[in-house]
C-alpha cells in the first residue's frame, strides 16, 4: 500500500500527521489518501496519550495542490447506473471525515475534544484548503510565493468538500464572495488579513504545537457549532443578509450571463445552506456539487482548462529533442508586441536583446517593462529590487552585432514580407548557425517568410496575442520545412515564459484568426441584413463570448479589418465570399469610424474614450428589419461560424490535436469557456444535431455553413470528437 500520510507523536503528546504524496512535487488527495487520513485521525482521537494533533505537509513550500480528479471519476463509476448517487455518497463520505476532524471527539455540550491545528508550509489549494478549514486553527509559513484559496470555480466546479459552506459561514457571504465566486488566491499575509487563516509565522509547526498544548475547550468549537451563532453579515431572512443575497444573485447573473452552472449552483448552496443547521448545509452543498459534476459544461471545462491545458504546458506534443531552453533571446521590433515579448521573457529570467531601427525606439520599448513594473510596485505586486533585476536582463540597441550569442530570435516588425525578409537576412549575418529564427506574424504564411533564411528548418512562427503579458495562449506555426528542433525550441521557450502553447501547421490565418474572423464577419453581415446590433452583441454575450463581434472589431480597429479584407480578397480572387462584410467595413472606414482608437466605430464613445452605446447612425444606412431573428438563431450563426472553421482546420491538418483546438479557442479568443471549446461544444450538441443545424443554416444563409465531411461522417457513425480521437495523442 502506498503511504500518503504518516504520524509521529512527540514527548509532550502532540501527534503530527504529515501528508507526503509519493512521486509528486505537491500533495494531491486520492481515495487511498482519504482512507489513511481517516484512520490516523481515528487512532489519534482514541489514544489517551495524545493531547492534540497537527496536520502538515512533507513537501517543501506547499501543503497541497488539490484533488486527484480520479477520485470524482471513481465516485461516478461506483454509482453504476446511478452516477448521481455515487457522487453524492462519495462527497458525503469526505464530509464525514472532515466533520470528524472539526468535531475532534467533542460531545453534545462541545466538551472533551482534542485540538487539531493545520500547518501550511506554502501553497494550499482546493481540498488542500478545505482540510485546513475543518481544523481548529490554521498556521502558515511566511512564504510570499504561497497561494492559498479555492480556485475550483475557474475550471467549472465549486468547492464541494465543505469549502463553500465553511468559508461563507466563517466570513459571511459578502466577504467570502471574492474567494468563492472569483477563485481569488492570496499569499499568507493577505489570507490572514482576510480571515482565511489564523497565524503567519517563521516557525508555524512549533507555533501550532504550542497552541495545541494550550488550547481550551472553547478554543476548538467552531462558531457555527456554538449556541446562538448567527451568520456574519446576516442570513438570507435578515434585512442585511437579504440585500447581500439579492446583490449576489444580480452579480453572478450579470457576470456569467447564466451560462456557467457552477457559479449559480454555489450561490444556491450558500443561500439554502444558510437557512439550516450546519450538517444539513453540508448535504445541500453535496447535492449542488453533484448537480454541477453531472453537467456536461463542468466536465468539458475541467477537461479543457485543467487536464488538457496542463498536458500542453508540460509538452504533450513536443518532438524528441534535447533541452532547448532559451539562454539569450533577440527581439526585433520594439513596438507594442516586441516590448511585451521582451517584458515576459525578462520577467522569466531570460537575457534579452531588444533591437529597433534607432536606439531611442529600442529604449522606449524597454521603458514598457519599467512602466509595467512601476504599476506593479504601486499595487505592491512587485518591488524596486525586482524591477531592477528584470530591467538588467534587457539590452536596448540598434546594433545587430549585439545579437551575437542569441539562441532564439523573435521578429516582431511591420507586417510586410519585404521588411521581414530584410531583417531576417541581416540577423543571420550576426547569429550562430544553431540559432532558431521565429516570426511573430499573425497572418503571413510562414513557409513564404522562411524563404529569406538559408536554414528554413530553423525558421518557425511564434504568434503572441495582444497584450502579450495578459494573454496566456501562444500559437506556434510550423512551416513546410520547419524541423523538430525549432518546434522544441519554441515549446520550451513558451514553457519558460509560463504560457500555454498550441502547435499548428502553416495555412492562411493559422488557427486562431481563421476561427475568429468568421465570428466578426458574421456579426457584421447581420448588421447589413438589418438584424439589430444590440441583438447581435447581447446574443454573443448570452452564449458566453466575452465580447460581441461588433465590439471586438472596434477594439482591434476597423482599418485593420479593412486591411485584412483587402489582402484576403487579393489572395483568394473569385473564391472570396465576404463582399457583404466589406461593404459595411469599408463604409465605416470611409466615414472615419475606425473603432475605439478613433473614438468612433460600431459604438459611440465619450471624450474619455469610454463606450457610450451602439452608434445610432448605423440604422440610417442599415435600417432594422421589421422581423428580427430568434435569439438562438443569432447565437448559432455566431458559434457555428467559428466551430466549423475549427473542424475544417482539423480536417485539413492545420490542427493536429483537438486538445489544442479547444484550449487554444478558450485562451486565444475567449470562445465560450463554459463549453470547453469548439470540439467539446459539438460533442455536447451531438454530431447528428450539429450536422442537421449546418444543413439548415447553409440552406438559409449560404455555403459557409456547409457541414464538413468529418462532422457528417461522425454524425452517421454516432461518434464524438473525443471518442474518435481518443486512441491517439489527442485523447484527454
Amino acid at each position: 500500500m502506498t503511504q500518503h500520510f504518516t504520524i509521529a507523536t512527540d514527548a509532550e503528546g502532540v501527534a503530527t500527521i504529515t501528508w507526503d504524496t509519493p512521486g509528486k512535487s505537491m500533495n494531491v488527495m486520492s481515495i487511498e489518501g482519504f482512507h489513511q487520513l481517516d484512520g490516523l485521525i481515528d487512532n489519534a482521537l482514541a489514544d489517551d496519550a495524545i493531547k492534540g494533533i497537527v496536520i502538515t505537509s512533507g513537501k517543501p513550500g506547499s501543503f497541497a495542490g488539490g484533488m486527484d480528479l480520479n477520485v470524482i471519476a471513481k465516485m461516478r463509476d461506483d454509482g453504476g447506473d446511478d452516477p448521481a448517487a455515487g457522487i453524492f455518497e462519495g462527497i458525503m463520505s469526505i464530509h464525514t471525515i472532515l466533520r470528524k476532524i472539526e468535531r475532534a471527539g467533542m460531545d453534545e455540550r462541545n466538551k472533551g475534544g482534542k485540538p487539531i491545528a493545520c500547518v501550511l508550509p506554502g501553497t494550499a489549494l482546493g481540498i488542500g484548503f478545505e482540510i485546513p478549514l475543518a481544523c481548529h486553527r490554521i498556521f502558515a509559513a511566511d512564504n510570499p510565493k504561497a497561494k492559498i484559496g479555492l480556485p475550483e470555480i475557474m475550471v467549472g466546479i465549486f468547492p464541494g468538500a465543505g469549502g463553500t459552506t465553511r468559508l461563507s459561514r466563517k466570513l459571511g457571504a459578502m466577504a467570502a464572495s471574492p474567494f468563492l465566486l472569483e477563485g481569488k488566491l492570496s499569499d499568507p499575509k493577505k489570507a490572514k488579513a482576510a480571515g482565511l487563516i489564523d497565524e503567519v509565522c517563521d516557525d508555524p509547526l512549533d507555533a501550532a504545537k504550542q497552541w495545541v498544548l494550550a488550547a481550551k475547550d472553547a478554543d476548538i468549537v467552531k462558531p457555527w457549532d456554538a449556541k446562538g451563532w448567527k451568520m456574519p453579515g446576516g442570513a438570507p431572512y435578515h434585512p442585511a443578509g437579504f440585500m447581500t443575497f439579492v446583490g449576489a444573485s444580480a452579480m453572478v447573473n450579470g457576470k456569467t450571463k447564466g451560462v456557467y452552472p457552477a457559479a449559480k449552483a454555489m450561490l444556491s448552496a450558500v443561500y439554502e445552506g444558510a437557512l439550516v443547521p450546519f450538517d444539513t448545509a453540508l448535504k445541500i452543498e453535496a447535492r449542488w456539487f453533484t448537480n454541477v459534476l453531472l453537467n456536461p459544461s463542468s466536465s468539458a471545462m475541467i477537461r479543457s482548462l485543467f487536464i488538457n491545458k496542463e498536458a500542453l504546458e508540460k509538452g504533450a506534443n513536443r518532438p524528441e529533442a534535447p533541452d532547448q531552453s532559451v539562454k539569450k533571446l533577440g527581439v526585433l521590433g520594439a513596438g507594442m508586441m516586441g516590448a511585451g515579448i521582451t517584458f515576459v521573457a525578462a520577467q522569466a529570467g531570460i537575457e534579452v536583446v531588444l533591437l529597433d531601427q534607432s536606439r531611442e525606439a529600442a529604449e522606449k520599448g524597454k521603458g514598457y517593462t519599467a512602466d509595467y513594473m512601476d504599476k506593479g510596485i504601486a499595487r505592491r505586486k512587485a518591488t524596486p529590487e525586482k524591477k531592477e533585476a528584470v530591467l538588467s536582463k534587457i539590452t536596448a540597441t540598434d546594433d545587430y552585432a549585439q545579437l551575437a550569442g542569441c539562441d532564439l530570435i523573435v521578429e516582431a516588425v511591420f507586417e510586410d514580407p519585404k521588411v521581414k525578409a530584410g531583417v531576417t537576412q541581416e540577423v543571420l549575418k550576426h547569429v550562430g548557425p544553431d540559432c532558431i529564427f521565429a516570426t511573430n506574424t499573425s497572418t503571413l504564411p510562414i513557409s513564404e517568410l522562411a524563404k529569406a533564411s538559408d536554414t528554413p528548418e530553423q525558421f518557425i512562427g511564434i504568434h503572441f496575442f495582444s497584450p502579450v503579458e495578459k494573454m496566456m495562449l501562444v500559437e506556434i506555426i510550423k512551416g513546410r520545412e520547419t524541423g523538430d528542433r525549432a518546434v522544441a525550441k519554441a515549446l520550451d521557450f513558451v514553457r519558460q515564459i509560463r504560457k500555454t502553447p498550441i502547435v499548428v501547421n502553416d495555412a492562411r490565418f493559422f488557427y486562431a484568426n481563421r476561427c475568429i474572423i468568421p465570428y466578426i464577419n458574421e456579426g457584421i453581415r447581420m448588421v447589413a441584413e438589418g438584424v439589430s446590433p444590440a441583438l447581435i452583441e447581447n446574443a454573443a454575450k448570452l452564449v458566453g463570448m466575452p465580447l460581441g463581434p461588433l465590439q471586438l472589431v472596434d477594439e482591434t480597429s476597423i482599418d485593420l479589418g479593412v486591411k485584412i479584407a483587402r489582402a484576403t480578397r487579393a489572395a483568394m480572387g473569385d473564391a472570396y465570399a465576404d463582399g457583404a462584410v466589406d461593404e459595411v467595413l469599408f463604409w465605416l472606414a470611409d466615414e472615419g469610424r475606425l473603432g475605439r482608437k478613433a473614438g468612433a466605430g460600431f459604438y459611440a464613445y465619450d471624450e474619455k474614450g469610454k463606450r457610450s452605446g451602439l452608434w445610432e447612425g448605423l440604422s440610417a444606412t442599415y435600417p432594422l428589419s421589421e422581423t428580427q431573428p430568434a435569439l438562438t438563431e443569432v447565437q448559432h450563426r455566431l458559434l457555428f461560424a467559428q466551430v466549423l472553421e475549427a473542424v475544417r482546420a482539423l480536417e485539413e491538418g492545420v490542427l493536429e490535436d483537438i486538445r489544442e483546438g479547444d484550449v487554444g479557442a478558450i485562451l486565444g479568443w475567449g470562445f465560450a469557456p463554459w463549453s470547453g471549446g469548439p470540439f467539446s461544444w459539438l460533442d455536447m450538441l451531438g454530431a447528428a444535431y450539429a450536422a442537421e443545424r449546418c444543413d439548415a443554416l447553409s440552406e438559409t444563409y449560404g455555403p459557409r455553413f456547409a457541414c464538413p465531411q468529418l462532422l457528417r461522417d461522425m454524425a452517421e457513425d454516432g461518434e464524438t470528437f473525443y471518442e474518435r480521437f481518443a486512441s491517439d495523442k489527442a485523447a484527454a
